[in-house]
């Protein structure tokens, strides 16, 4: 009798179920237990695969998509790397309009993929016809048999995660959780993961991380746009310029703001003291978490669940290249701060 071969029939039975690690070196200190959600561990590295595979099983099921049909998506990368690679694997043409903020690495990414891509300035506002939300609805309104995923306005977004993340947190923290922090984009990965810990247990925080240049925390606070909140800023995947329906606000305790220096500071410490190679969005979560703490947010009996929801190796031109850092001036401002630490 031959043996069964124990084997998948693509990478895509391999999304989710991502393994849950107890923070230890970044955390030392700190009060309560500290865990990460490695979303890298995703077959496309980041937490956005299961969005991609979400919304394009329910086209399918819908009679929207058929083998050699077009998916078109906005990204600041890491969700068109999703759409690409289940693109590839399922037959479909995918066209992404991304934006300029971008870091090389993820572009050349989505075109070793195969997908075709339109470079979009990230500096303008969301209805110019430039940004990449406009060049997107325009890319698909000129493709015949296409859809446009629009993980912004999407609440199939919100629902992967409802339906992957939350249960896989409860289930793998016993229902102990008592802390959710994680960054907000388009707010489907924060959202979905909040509404159903929320159902278990009314009782959990769920703590936004947003940017400085970003409206997501005034939003919150006020139920309206300052405009002058908005500004350019580095982070990618992070924070925004408009309102995404993806959200919901009421999922979502309150929300903390990093900087880009200090995230990008945050994900080499990860990298170089935990080894988790982190991405820059996963350095900004657990810079979050390190301003929630020192400002006693957390005690003893805290179990703390943060979302780290990309990888590393997106960043190689950006937060890994000293290079870039020293460009931005986050070299230079690290060595002031760390003479300021030194003198007191």
């Amino acid at each position: 009798m031959h043996k069964k071969i124990h084997a998948h029939n693509s990478i895509l039975p391999l999304i989710g179920k991502t393994p849950l690690v107890q923070l230890q070196k970044t955390v030392h200190g700190f009060e309560g237990e500290f865990y990460a959600k490695l979303e890298a561990f995703n077959p496309g590295h980041s937490a956005k695969d299961r969005i991609a595979q979400h919304i394009i099983a329910i086209a399918e099921e819908k009679g929207l998509l058929k083998p050699g049909d077009t998916i078109v998506e906005t990204t600041s990368g890491n969700t068109g790397f999703s759409v690409a690679m289940v693109s590839a694997i399922k037959g479909y043409k995918c066209i992404l309009a991304v934006s300029s903020k971008s870091s090389p690495d993820k572009i050349d990414m989505l075109r070793a993929m195969g997908a075709e891509v339109h470079v979009c300035p990230a500096h303008v506002s969301a209805d110019d016809p430039r940004s990449y939300y406009e060049v997107a609805k325009n890319i698909h309104k000129n493709t015949p048999n296409s859809i446009y995923i629009n993980q912004y306005f999407n609440s199939l977004n919100t629902e992967a995660h409802y339906r992957s993340t939350g249960p896989e947190i409860w289930e793998d923290t016993n229902g102990q959780i008592t802390h959710l922090v994680a960054c907000s984009g388009t707010g489907g990965t924060i959202s979905g993961t909040a509404q159903f810990l929320k159902e278990q247990n009314p009782e959990i925080k769920v703590i936004g991380i947003d940017a400085y240049g970003s409206i997501l925390k005034g939003y919150h606070e006020t139920g309206e746009i300052n405009p002058e909140d908005i500004f350019p800023y580095r982070i990618e995947g992070l924070g925004k310029n408009l309102v995404p329906t993806a959200t919901d606000f009421n999922a979502i305790d309150y929300f903390i703001k990093v900087t880009d220096h200090e995230s990008a500071h945050t994900a080499r410490e990860i990298s170089k003291s935990e080894g988790i190679f982190a991405g820059y969005t996963s350095g900004a979560a657990l810079q979050g978490v390190k301003q929630l703490s020192a400002s006693g947010v957390f005690d003893k009996n805290a179990k703390v669940v943060v979302i780290f929801p990309d990888h590393g190796s997106k960043y190689m031109s950006k937060i890994y290249s000293d290079e870039w850092m020293s460009a931005q001036g986050f070299l230079e401002e690290s060595k002031v701060l760390d003479t300021q630490k030194a003198s007191r």
